[in-house]
């Protein structure tokens, strides 16, 4: 169990001597003499004398993978050089089948009983992401999620991370859980089903959504996009 992000890398020392600044390029292989045929080498830097360039190499017949949202911003600005009205477009996406437990009002009463609920989830073309209350039984706590993309035949975890304590003075701990979606999960009607696991004093607790699991479904959703918010957005690459 971690309780808190590692320590953040720390500057260099006072007086750690900096490179020589240097020009554009070095053209160090140019000073061969007159009538040489050695090819030359052009490098080229910044003012700290740092690489400009990266190289990659990539096989013959590979594709780049480009994240999902980026293609879907590519597809709207496309449309945007064609069209002068507003946007509209279906985006295909999970969408949970169930409100937020932590919204309902008996969310604390659950939580009694069997000391871990699920709060809120979340979900995105890079995965599916949550937070989980539990009681603070004891200091030593073991939170994960259990999930499966085939209706339990096969099955996957994800542990979740502390994330901060709750309630008061400190008699429930926040935990945070994240795992990915494959491609094939974006076709309507896909679905993900998943529960949570509680292990803590030797004991294991389990919230799976008082026996229906909870579950998200892949659903068609109409998004509006008023022309002038979409020439101003940009893309991201991640």
């Amino acid at each position: 169990m971690s309780r808190g992000p590692g320590s953040a890398g720390l500057p260099g020392a006072p007086g750690s001597r900096r490179p020589a600044p240097r020009s554009l390029s070095c053209l160090s292989d140019l000073d061969c003499g007159p009538g040489c045929s050695r090819p030359h080498r052009v490098r080229f830097a910044d003012a700290l004398g740092l690489e400009l360039t990266q190289v990659k190499v990539f096989n013959a017949g590979d594709d780049p993978s480009v994240p999902l949202h980026v293609l879907s911003r590519l597809a709207i600005n496309s449309d945007l050089c064609c069209s002068s009205q507003d946007l509209e477009f279906n985006l295909q996406c999970l969408v949970p089948d169930f409100l937020p437990p932590v919204e309902a009002p008996d969310f604390g009463e659950r939580l009694g009983r069997q000391l871990v609920c699920l709060e809120r989830v979340t979900c995105s073309d890079l995965g599916i992401s949550g937070t989980v209350r539990v009681r603070n039984v004891a200091f030593e706590k073991h939170v994960a999620v259990r999930y499966t993309f085939s209706d339990w035949r096969s099955t996957h975890e994800a542990v979740a991370r502390w994330r901060g304590p709750a309630g008061t003075e400190g008699t429930e701990d926040v935990f945070a859980f994240g795992f990915p979606v494959p491609p094939f999960l974006l076709e309507l009607g896909s679905r993900v089903h998943f529960a949570l696991r509680y292990r803590v004093a030797g004991t294991e607790y389990w919230d799976n959504n008082d026996g229906r699991d909870y579950s998200l479904t892949c659903r068609s959703h109409a998004l509006h996009m008023p022309r002038g918010e979409c020439e101003e957005s940009w893309i991201h690459f991640i």
